[in-house]
């Protein structure tokens, strides 16, 4: 949350005159580019063994705030736009941007900015309402249909774009009048201009937005999009919005060369909310399924992880996500949580299982979303909350420089992350069960790729069978105790403290 991850710089904090005493971690704290830079540069996110940073939306949002009788709310967390087409000041500059993407290509990382097509910010006295050619205010969802769920406002006060419009419609009065104060409204016309022509799309709501969300790919190189409120818009729009996001990274590309990481196409991750690996690839709204990969996304959150790791064994888990992903799913991808910014009901609110979840967020098939201070067991437990605020507070870093169990719980992450990182195969390979005496052991092997995974193993001396695996091989390391491998008639002996194992082949 970008926001609330980490200050680097303290003269942004505050804007367009935002100091209303806010409800609790409901307004402004901080947080802002340069922080989530700085730490890249730190090496925190490679220690961590993170080789991708999605941040919450950076557009400039709402200048005033609301009230909803839980106190003045400010759009801290990035989702209530007011400009498309501007970086919000309290998270920085487009130098900013283009420094953080620098950095973080030159570390490996990619950068996944958020997509917002659905909705405006709330309307407020100092936010009017956009016109009604461009937003409808009513009805309010109710979610028990397709209908119901696409073509409303998804929730009070928060208009919804009538992204189904063909409708040419001209800019809101307020854009116009805001551009032209800050000087630049010639500038935006003539790059309008040569989109609709480009394009040839008509001057509707949707098309728009697309141009303004793809002008951050043209010219900061973002490498992808998380893509909010998915299934509250026309799945067509997600296929637009796709086919013109791959045109601009290809632009990017072309004029940067030298700035460009590998061949990757520009990564599509959706939130539909409760999509789970068991849809396969349709969700299914109750009178009508929907296949959202369809030319559309790489990769859908999978809202489902936590249940399963409260509900399941970890074999079983294993077991059933390697095998969605291997037919149902191949050649798409699912994105696992256990913690996020809006679901009320994470893994493990009361972090009692810091080291549970790591190890089943990061070994289980499919990418790993780890949520800022799931790492660092950061509280999900304010009190004086309400709602999602709770899930929202401020980094820990104290904890991490000042308590042993916090460092530790975070080497356990690094552990975790950094092999997963170094492996392929960890998230993306081929899943085979070996033994599950006295733990669980198994394997992942993507082409060369291969690796041996024990877990809820004894602490001490321990005998795992790898013939299967590894043939004729005599140099082996476990990655989590830093010990090599000894290796006899197809079986390795290992003497470590922990309940992991983490083999991996030597290299030379």
């Amino acid at each position: 949350m970008t926001d609330r991850f980490n200050n680097g710089d303290i003269s942004n904090d505050i804007n367009f005159d935002r100091t209303q005493k806010t409800g609790k971690l409901r307004g402004f704290e901080g947080g802002d580019i340069k922080g989530i830079t700085q730490k890249i540069k730190e090496g925190y996110f490679t220690d961590l063994g993170i080789n991708a940073i999605w941040m919450t939306p950076i557009v400039e949002q709402i200048h005033g705030g609301t009230d909803e009788g839980t106190g003045v709310s400010y759009g801290f967390h990035g989702y209530w736009t007011k400009d498309w087409t501007k970086i919000d000041p309290n998270y920085g500059t487009k130098e900013d941007l283009k420094e953080l993407v620098a950095v973080a290509h030159k570390n490996g990382i990619r950068v996944l900015l958020d997509a917002v097509i659905n909705h405006t910010g709330p309307v407020t006295e100092k936010d009017p309402v956009w016109p009604s050619d461009w937003v409808r205010t009513e009805p309010q969802c109710s979610y028990d249909n397709y209908e119901n769920t696409v073509s409303c406002t998804l929730v009070e006060n928060l208009p919804d774009i009538k992204t189904e419009s063909n409708q040419s419609v001209a800019l809101p009065p307020q854009l116009i009048s805001k551009w032209k104060d800050e000087g630049r409204y010639e500038q935006e016309i003539k790059e309008l201009d040569a989109f609709f022509t480009r394009t040839g799309h008509p001057r509707a709501p949707r098309f728009y937005i697309m141009k303004w969300l793809t002008d951050y790919i043209r010219e900061f190189g973002i490498d992808g999009y998380r893509v909010d409120t998915v299934k509250h818009t026309e799945e067509f729009v997600w296929q637009e919005l796709k086919q013109e996001c791959d045109v601009a990274f290809a632009e990017y590309k072309k004029d940067n060369s030298d700035k460009v990481l590998d061949n990757n196409s520009f990564y599509f991750v959706g939130e539909v909310y409760n999509y789970s690996i068991s849809h396969g690839k349709a969700y299914d709204f109750g009178d009508r399924r929907v296949n959202y990969f369809d030319k559309a996304f790489n990769s859908l959150i999978n809202f489902e992880l936590k249940w399963n790791v409260k509900q399941m064994s970890e074999k079983d888990i294993f077991h059933t996500y390697d095998s969605i992903l291997n037919n149902e799913l191949k050649g798409y991808g699912i994105l696992n949580y256990m913690t996020s910014h809006d679901d009320g009901q994470p893994f493990d609110k009361e972090r009692k299982m810091p080291y549970k979840t790591a190890t089943m967020l990061l070994l289980t098939p499919g990418t790993s979303q780890v949520y800022y201070g799931d790492e660092s067991a950061r509280d999900l437990t304010i009190d004086d909350t309400v709602g999602d605020a709770t899930l929202r507070s401020f980094m820990n870093w104290n904890d991490i420089q000042a308590k042993d169990e916090t460092r530790k719980i975070l080497h356990h992450w690094q552990k975790l992350g950094q092999f997963r990182a170094n492996h392929m195969s960890v998230g993306a390979g081929k899943h085979q069960l070996i033994s599950e005496e006295n733990g669980l052991i198994f394997s992942r092997v993507k082409n060369k790729d291969k690796v041996v995974i024990g877990i809820n193993l004894p602490k001490g001396k321990k005998l795992i069978k790898i013939s299967s695996v590894y043939k004729n091989t005599a140099h082996l390391f476990d990655f989590y105790s830093k010990k090599n491998v000894l290796i006899k008639d197809g079986t390795a002996y290992l003497d470590s403290p922990y309940d992991i194992v983490l083999i991996e082949k030597v290299k030379f």
